[in-house]
């Protein structure tokens, strides 16, 4: 799944800690994230677009498939 958390954790100038912090979970699971490592759960998804004020859909799409 790619998402844009890291640009608009950037737009914040929020670090990847204070990110965890809002959203209550690890740094280390702010960094999988972004990467494309983990994919959140559903409620932590729509915890991150309630924080950005965006629908989940804005921040979330499915990768590309080839």
């Amino acid at each position: 799944m790619e998402n844009r958390v890291r640009e608009l954790r950037g737009e914040c100038s929020w670090s990847q800690a204070d990110l965890a912090e809002r959203l209550d979970v690890s740094r280390q699971t702010i960094n999988a994230i972004e990467t494309g490592k983990y994919d959140p759960s559903l409620p932590l998804a729509f915890k991150i677009a309630r924080l950005f004020g965006l629908p989940i859909e804005a921040i979330f799409e499915p990768g590309k498939t080839e």
